[in-house]
């Protein structure tokens, strides 16, 4: 599986647009429920009218939620923004920090929001399970149907070598995200036909 996502997907990264440590935790948090591609759309404006965390925590709320307003979920998002950059900016001294138990305690972010932060940020060897991630592992057999995220996590961890751990997280998103697709994936160009156990069952109702 790793030589071929090697193979695929030589050159993963996070798809997400930032400059700055809290420009990727604020927009992996803005991610959940929508895509990356609009994130990045919406960013583009909120960062360059807001530029600082100062500017971001002191922002007029209804002007936050019309900037955000295509991602969905925007009043509580842009509540989440305030938030994040109020509390950075008198708990860590305007930093992301490298500590999994105070981001955590942020609006809005989880385990998956931290692990893409961490991951990114400090190159840790840690696995964000996200809805590509989810189904990628499932259909590999990586992991069962009725498993949730952290045992996903879990089994990833141990079934793959940990310095390997923070490249795999961005190829599994990628492949699930443009191979590997809910809908219609490209099983018949699939390199690893043999193993999974999606491509075998949809095989055997033909």
């Amino acid at each position: 599986m790793m030589d071929y996502w090697d193979q695929l997907i030589p050159n993963p990264r996070c798809e997400l647009n930032y400059h700055k440590d809290y420009e990727l935790l604020i927009a992996v948090m803005l991610s959940a429920q929508t895509t990356d591609k609009r994130v990045n759309q919406v960013t583009a404006i909120l960062f360059q009218k807001y530029p600082t965390l100062e500017a971001l925590r002191d922002a007029d709320i209804e002007d936050l939620m019309n900037i955000i307003r295509p991602i969905g979920t925007f009043h509580k998002k842009a509540l989440n923004i305030k938030q994040i950059a109020g509390a950075l900016i008198e708990k860590s001294n305007g930093m992301v920090p490298n500590d999994r138990e105070f981001l955590e305690t942020l609006s809005g972010v989880g385990r998956k929001t931290t692990n893409v932060v961490l991951s990114n940020l400090y190159d840790l060897p840690v696995i964000a399970v996200d809805t590509h991630v989810s189904r990628v592992s499932k259909r590999l057999g990586l992991a069962k149907e009725t498993d949730d995220v952290l045992t996903i996590e879990k089994k990833l961890n141990k079934k793959f070598p940990k310095e390997k751990l923070s490249r795999l997280h961005h190829q599994l998103v990628l492949f699930g995200r443009y191979y590997c697709k809910a809908s219609n994936p490209d099983c018949q160009h699939c390199g690893l036909q043999e193993i999974c156990k999606y491509y075998k069952k949809q095989n055997k109702k033909k």
